[in-house]
């Protein structure tokens, strides 16, 4: 079912109104609860776009589970296409996972219904499709597992799901970038389908920009018509409202497909307390990069009366989005989507200075795996170790050892690499060891060396992939498997 979203139905129910409530309110649930795929009419700019959707069951987009709730969900697929959802940062069964590649379970067809059922890992996540293209197309929603320690925290909660938008369809996109011509993103089959390596020059136009002309670093291989915070752009942005002095719990989601941001609290500065829904020691923060895929929770005060911009702004470019926090009656000035410079590469200068509240032991690895990410601009060929997702090397490991996963980006554009059904330390940027964060995805620049270990307590098939859809349809992608 189609539904025209205007601005002021937009700023009636905005995503940031779902979850902006204290945590001492209630949490109402059906008796059998279920999330809907759908599609929806979406405004961006004053042009209309046919987008996908994920509704929870108070008819609002996500989730919002209490402590100790349950992952205890049918999804109802009536977006009118076959889709499947990956709960990303949640570390269920694998076939639980919400992905077609590993072979565990097909997709959700249209009309049809699927139940899931498990425990899920406190913090900040998010749920998106890993079918086709449709995460670009916004199949994606803010997932906040409440913990006991959140319920003690006296704070307003403010959720910013980011995202990239394009009204171009997406295997349009696809196919400028591979020079190759692409299926449709309706297909039913799974992310790679058949294909694998696709060849042909990645400077056959169709809104690409390589950085530097080919030299140096490449960032950002697409252009996008917008950008947005909560479906909206700068230009129209989501409001909430916080009173003067009010303590904030901003939970910062990069959804976007193919972009990190740099995020920009403004006058405001926060404690930078979680990171990919796992707590970290606080740090300080006013600005600070926010890779694919990765979430961050930010403590932080109003310091009076006011409106309070939290920025994102695009690495490697002007554009930006975002959200305005606001104290009753304050006036509100119009802001712009681009800035008046541009931003730099994001980096690991803050992974590196990021220690994570409950590490891993120091136990020492029993297997050490490499990972190298290559492949380039042009052909676009992404793939792991030379290879592509069609012909890809799996990653062994057996339940109970303790695995690290020494990780280059041997090509001149950086990756958000994450791991299915595990949460990783970040042991190691460039040679140098840390007690890093906690994460499920972590970014590999351009030459840099990252190293990540897991223990091996979650038996199965997982997906590891850059989290770039395009570099991931174009091959980034293998798997760990367990013996």
């Amino acid at each position: 079912m189609n539904t025209l979203i205007s601005r002021r139905h937009l700023l009636a129910s905005s995503t940031t109104v779902m979850l902006a409530t204290s945590l001492t309110g209630t949490y109402a649930r059906a008796a059998t609860p279920a999330l809907t795929l759908e599609r929806r009419t979406l405004e961006v700019n004053g042009k209309a776009a046919s987008v996908f959707g994920i509704q929870g069951p108070n008819g609002k987009p996500g989730l919002s589970l209490t402590p100790g709730e349950r992952f205890a969900f049918s999804v109802n697929n009536r977006c009118g296409e076959a889709s499947i959802i990956h709960w990303h940062g949640q570390t269920p069964p694998p076939a639980q996972d919400g992905v077609t590649d590993t072979g565990y379970v097909g997709p959700i067809g249209a009309g049809t219904t699927r139940g899931y059922d498990f425990a899920p890992r406190p913090g900040t996540h998010w749920m998106h499709s890993h079918q086709g293209l449709q995460e670009q197309s916004l199949m994606a929603a803010p997932l906040i597992v409440h913990s006991a320690d959140d319920t003690r925290l006296d704070a307003q909660e403010v959720v910013v799901l980011l995202h990239d938008f394009t009204f171009r369809d997406p295997a349009e996109i696809l196919a400028s970038l591979t020079g190759r011509r692409s299926s449709p993103s309706g297909t039913t089959g799974s992310m790679m389908g058949g294909g694998g390596m696709m060849g042909g020059s990645g400077m056959a136009g169709g809104g690409m920009m390589s950085g530097n002309g080919g030299m140096g670093m490449d960032l950002n291989d697409i252009d996008f018509d917008a950008y947005l915070a909560n479906d909206r752009t700068l230009n129209d942005p989501d409001i909430v409202t916080a009173s003067a002095g009010a303590q904030i719990r901003l939970r910062l989601i990069n959804g976007a497909t193919a972009t990190n941001f740099w995020i920009d609290l403004g006058a405001l500065q926060g404690q930078l307390i979680a990171v990919d829904g796992d707590a970290v020691r606080p740090i300080t923060v006013s600005r600070f990069p926010l890779a694919g895929a990765q979430r961050a929770d930010v403590l932080l005060r109003l310091p009076g009366a006011g409106t309070y911009p939290i920025i994102a702004q695009r690495e490697g470019g002007r554009e930006r989005t975002g959200i305005i926090i606001a104290t009753p009656g304050a006036a509100i000035a119009k802001l712009t989507s681009s800035s008046g410079s541009v931003s730099a590469a994001c980096g690991l200068g803050l992974e590196a200075q990021l220690t994570a509240a409950q590490l891993l032991s120091g136990r020492a690895p029993d297997r050490v795996h490499q990972v190298t990410l290559t492949g380039g601009m042009m052909g676009y060929n992404w793939g792991i170790n030379g290879l592509q997702w069609s012909n890809h090397q799996p990653l062994i490991v057996k339940a109970g050892e303790r695995v690290a996963f020494d990780m280059v980006s041997n090509s001149m554009m950086a990756h958000p690499m994450h791991l299915h059904g595990h949460h990783f330390q970040v042991v190691e940027v460039n040679g140098t060891a840390i007690s890093g964060a906690m994460r499920d995805t972590v970014l590999v620049p351009p030459m840099a060396t990252v190293r990540i270990v897991i223990d091996a307590n979650n038996p199965g098939r997982w997906l590891f992939h850059c989290h770039n859809l395009y570099h991931m349809a174009s091959g980034m992608m293998t798997e760990l498997i367990y013996t």
